[in-house]
């Protein structure tokens, strides 16, 4: 290996999980295409051979453009010394040896911070993933592709030897992203696969967050992905060790779905809707009173609702407007634009108006509740209606002002 070379063995990053952008090339250095990360444990029988079907499949194809890292969580066999020995033989092959930090998906994000490639992919140390199907992969990639996944359930996939349980868990954990993150989960048929390419400028400078094994649906949720392509491949059984599919897998997935929902929820700005909300509850509750109690007005419920309830959105409106998508509102100047927001605004709350009437006169006239607490249930039952829609729909900037 010449002196101009990087060293096998490359420090372990530290602080926030953020891959950064392609380091400049020096003059005359041409950058890889590919960097492959090998996240491994106990995987000393393995790797010798992966290692080997790897470069004879790349050499030609991406010759003296791509490099292999070997991420190892200090395994107890010293997979990480085993791959180190072999960096005479194969110049191309780095190691880092992590001694604080442990799991697949924090491995993978490591060897994707030392990478030098424009693009960032992982396969697994154990031969499961058959290394040919890499092949297919760089087509795709180099077809305009920002990620390309290895999919078990596309034509030409399948999985070799899974029980029916393991079978039922696999299906099940993808339902399950369906439900809760389908804009991430419903791109792909196969989002708990561990075998993917992604361009790096689709993920550069984006700080992730991955819990336990799964980070494919970390880079689709977090990253700038545009064009998806998949592939076929056949999952196969271990030739050496032992699997590491646990229960734990599975409990971690679920939590960082639930995660990923969250992060792109938008918390601050939902909790000033909702103080913003708290203001027209006493707007309505005053207006409520004014109206329809027998000791003032005593005019009909329903009548009185319903101007309680429009003189309660005038007042949200404006606070909302002012504070909570100040930040949208601004960059649609004028009176024309803030009553065209206005009457989006009144649409987007008349259904949640309409649903908050039916439920109070529910939960007053068939249920006997009070009709202000009634009225407190039903307000916030349409809430989040309100927020959301108003989110997409009111805010949503369509005219911005020229600079």
């Amino acid at each position: 290996m010449n002196e101009s070379s990087p060293t096998p063995l490359v420090p372990v990053p530290t602080g926030a999980a953020i891959v950064p952008p392609l380091p400049k090339a020096t003059e005359g250095e041409r950058p890889l295409r590919l960097s492959l990360i090998l996240p491994t444990y106990t995987e000393s029988e393995n790797i010798e051979a992966i290692v080997g079907k790897l470069t004879a499949l790349l050499d030609p194809t991406l010759p003296n453009a791509y490099e292999l890292i070997v991420v190892d969580d200090d395994s107890p066999d010293k997979t990480w010394e085993v791959a180190l020995a072999l960096s005479d033989r194969y110049p191309q092959l780095r190691v880092m040896r992590r001694q604080s930090e442990r799991g697949l998906s924090t491995a993978v994000i490591r060897g994707w911070q030392v990478a030098r490639g424009e693009v960032l992919g992982v396969i697994d140390a154990d031969l499961q993933h058959p290394p040919e199907v890499l092949l297919k992969m760089i087509a795709e990639i180099e077809e305009g592709a920002d990620l390309v996944v290895a999919s078990r359930h596309i034509e030409g996939g399948g999985v070799s030897d899974w029980s029916f349980i393991r079978r039922f868990l696999s299906r099940g954990a993808q339902v399950l992203g369906l439900i809760l993150l389908p804009g991430v989960v419903g791109r792909v048929s196969d989002p708990m696969s561990g075998y993917f390419m992604v361009r790096r400028s689709a993920i550069a400078d984006r700080e992730m967050n991955p819990i336990g094994y799964k980070i494919l649906i970390e880079v689709l949720g977090r990253g700038e992905i545009g064009d998806v392509a998949e592939v076929g491949y056949v999952f196969q059984e271990r030739q050496e060790g032992e699997s590491k599919v646990t229960w734990r897998q599975y409990v971690d997935y679920i939590g960082h779905l639930i995660r990923l929902r969250t992060s792109r929820w938008p918390i601050v700005r939902f909790f000033c809707f909702c103080a913003v909300g708290f203001s027209g509850v006493f707007v309505d509750m005053a207006v409520l009173y004014l109206l329809s109690d027998p000791s003032t007005l005593g005019w009909g419920l329903t009548r009185s609702k319903a101007i309680a309830a429009e003189i309660a959105i005038i007042n949200n409106f404006l606070w909302n407007d002012a504070w909570t998508f100040a930040d949208m509102s601004q960059k649609q100047k004028g009176w024309r634009k803030r009553f065209k927001r206005l009457l989006k605004f009144n649409s987007v709350c008349l259904l949640g108006l309409v649903l908050n009437i039916l439920l109070l006169n529910l939960l007053f006239n068939q249920f006997g509740i009070n009709r202000y607490l009634a009225n407190l249930i039903a307000i916030a039952a349409v809430t989040l209606w309100n927020f959301w829609l108003n989110l997409k729909l009111s805010w949503r900037v369509t005219e911005v002002e020229p600079d």
